[in-house]
Parts: structure tokens; C-alpha cells; sequence
């Protein structure tokens, strides 16, 4: 691609079973996830048609039913498994990610991690 054009999403708030401790293995957490995808904006922008552009809302979809039924011990788990999952299954080049679990650390607002990975990551 030609240019640096992307589409992101922000701060998509899900539900989730995330945890080490064997109260947070029981209950669902409030998880905040981001991220960034490669888009033609030029090639969306001529067409005018949702045909060609980049399907953000079935990624996330696809995100959101993920996170809904699986269950993971570690943010860093999360995050890889998340990035696997859009690249894999939404033939997606390239994703930075970043996943975040609000209140997991007293006096802070939350804590996570940012990952950039493409389709090489998961060869």
C-alpha cells in the first residue's frame, strides 16, 4: 500500500473472563480494546460503496464473540489471541492492537498491553 491510511476503532468496551486469581476466573471484566488495520482510503473514497472499504463492524463483531466465549488468564494472552483472530480470520495484513483492563492496578486508570503484528506473526 502507498500510503499510511488506516481505520481504527477505539475503545471497544466487552465483557470478559480475564484473570490469574481464581475470583476473576468466576466473574466478567470490563476490558477496553483498540485498533488499528491498513485501509485503501483513495480506493473506499472513489467507490463511494460500502463494498470497498475495510468491514471494521463485522471485525469487531467478530472480536466482541470471541472475547464473549473464550476465557484467558493473561492480558498478554488476550491481546495475541485477539491479533490472530483478525488477521486470520478477516484477512487482515497487519494490525497494532492495544488491550487494556481497567482498574487491574490500584492507582491507576488501567493497565495493558500494544502489540503490532501482521500476517508473518502467525505463520
Amino acid at each position: 500500500m502507498l500510503n499510511g491510511d488506516k481505520i481504527y476503532v477505539e475503545d471497544l468496551r466487552v465483557k470478559a473472563t480475564i484473570g490469574i486469581f481464581d475470583w476473576e476466573k468466576k466473574i466478567k471484566q470490563d476490558v477496553s480494546i483498540s485498533y488499528e488495520i491498513p485501509h485503501d482510503n483513495v480506493k473506499a473514497a472513489k467507490a463511494d460503496a460500502i463494498e470497498a472499504t475495510t468491514d471494521y463492524k463485522s471485525i469487531t463483531k467478530g472480536i466482541i464473540s470471541f472475547v464473549e466465549n473464550n476465557k484467558f488468564e493473561l492480558v498478554e494472552t488476550f491481546a495475541e489471541k485477539i491479533a490472530e483472530l483478525v488477521i486470520k480470520d478477516f484477512n487482515i495484513d497487519e494490525i497494532r492492537l492495544r488491550v487494556s483492563k481497567p482498574g487491574a492496578l490500584r492507582f491507576s486508570k488501567d493497565v495493558g498491553v500494544i502489540i503490532e503484528r501482521d500476517k508473518s506473526s502467525y505463520e
